[in-house]
Formats: structure tokens, C-alpha cells, sequence
């Protein structure tokens, strides 16, 4: 079974991160029972410092490198990914997508309901590429600019609504959508550095938001247990 993160900044990380795809790693290491691969057209961090997406430094060099692969992008939302994620499912034959985007898009580019068309976009162009391919969708987590500015949290309130409306509509038998749940306990001021990207325990969290999806409806791996504690 071949895994693709897809995400933005939350996803790529910056140099030094662990990131939440390599806590998906160990967990699917620990509990899958079965051959997988991690796959994706990408594999680097963010360096905050060159401003560019070419860094190795993960905090645990122990990584595999064939686990580091992804489709994220630091600044890239559902309108970027739309265009990507086909050619990146039929070139990795990617069998489960894990999907992480929408705040940076509702930052900066579009409102709710031209994310949610993008977030269309996105679905189509994945199954014109592998028409079976499975997909779990992330809402809009909390973050620091929901929390001091209302309108916004209005639109990520918003998307959130048609995010699942379009998971409701789109999912099939053939190829279905699951949307996983917001981390009930997640805390901006624990859980991130900066009040949107996770730290260790936000990293954990979000992992173990996907993770128990793939369980609960599909018996893929098992509960998750942080390899690292919170």
C-alpha cells in the first residue's frame, strides 16, 4: 500500500522539524502488519533561512530517506495541489492520500467557497489519475489568526462546512473520502511554535488524527501510541 502526504507549510516543515508525516511514519512502522511505501515527488524541509524548500535537516537523521516523501509545500494550498496531485498519483501510484490543507489558502489567496471548489478540483483530478484512490481529509485546525480575528475564523468555520459537505458528496464505494476529525484537544499555545505550526505534541496530534481514521474505518494499522510521548 503506497501512502502520499499532501499539505502545506504544517506538512513540509522547516529544518529541524520531526513533522507530523515522520510520526505517521513510526506509527505505520509500528502497527500497519504489512509491506507499505511512502511515496510522493518530494522529499525536503523548509529552510526558513535560504527561504527555499531544500533542506534534509530532520531532527531525527534516522529518517529513512524513502520515507520522507510527500507533496507539500510551504505557501501551497488546495489552488496549488489541484494542478499537482495528478501527475503526482500517477506517477507513484499512490493508493492512500493524507491530506492536510486550507488555512494557508484562506490566509491568502481565496475565501471558503473557493477553497472548497479547489478542494473539487483536487478530488477529481486525484481519481482521473487513479480512479480507486482513498483519501482523508483534514479540516482547518485552530490558529492563532481564528483566534484574534473573527471574520477569519468565520471563513475556517465556513470551509470546514464545505469541506465536509464535499467529502459527504464526492466519496464513493470505488473510491471513498473520509474527513478526520479536528484535534479535539489541540492547543495553539502547547501544541504549536508559533500558533500555527505543530511542535512535537501538535505533530502527534495531527498523526494520530489520521491514524485513527485509517483504523477506525478502513483497519489500516492500529490505535495510535506516540512513539515519543506527548
Amino acid at each position: 500500500m503506497r501512502f502520499m502526504f499532501v499539505g502545506d507549510s504544517m506538512t513540509i516543515g522547516r529544518a529541524g522539524d520531526y513533522t507530523w508525516r515522520y510520526r505517521m511514519w513510526q506509527h505505520l512502522s509500528s502497527t500497519f502488519g504489512g509491506p507499505y511505501r511512502i511515496v510522493g515527488p518530494r522529499c525536503e524541509l523548509y529552510d526558513t533561512v535560504a527561504d527555499t524548500p531544500t533542506s534534509h535537516a530532520y531532527a531525527d537523521p534516522g529518517f529513512p530517506e524513502p520515507a520522507r516523501r510527500h507533496l507539500a509545500g510551504w505557501g501551497e494550498g488546495w489552488q496549488h495541489m489541484a494542478p499537482l496531485i495528478g501527475p503526482a498519483v500517477a506517477d507513484t501510484g499512490a493508493d492512500v492520500l493524507l491530506v492536510s490543507l486550507g488555512l494557508i489558502d484562506l490566509g491568502f489567496y481565496t475565501d471558503a467557497e473557493q477553497t472548497a471548489a479547489n478542494a473539487r478540483r483536487f478530488v477529481a483530478a486525484a481519481r482521473a489519475a487513479r480512479p480507486g484512490v482513498r483519501m482523508v481529509l483534514l479540516p482547518v485546525i485552530p490558529n492563532s489568526r481564528a483566534e484574534e480575528d473573527a471574520p477569519f475564523a468565520a471563513e475556517v468555520a465556513r470551509f470546514n462546512e464545505l469541506l465536509a459537505k464535499a467529502v459527504a458528496d464526492l466519496t464513493t464505494d470505488a473510491s471513498p473520502i473520509l474527513l478526520a476529525a479536528r484535534p479535539a484537544a489541540y492547543d495553539i499555545h502547547r501544541d504549536t511554535y508559533d500558533g500555527t505550526h505543530p511542535n512535537a505534541s501538535g505533530e502527534h496530534r495531527l498523526a494520530g488524527e489520521f491514524a485513527a481514521v485509517l483504523h477506525q474505518a478502513w483497519g489500516i494499522g492500529g490505535p495510535y501510541r506516540p512513539a515519543r510521548g506527548l
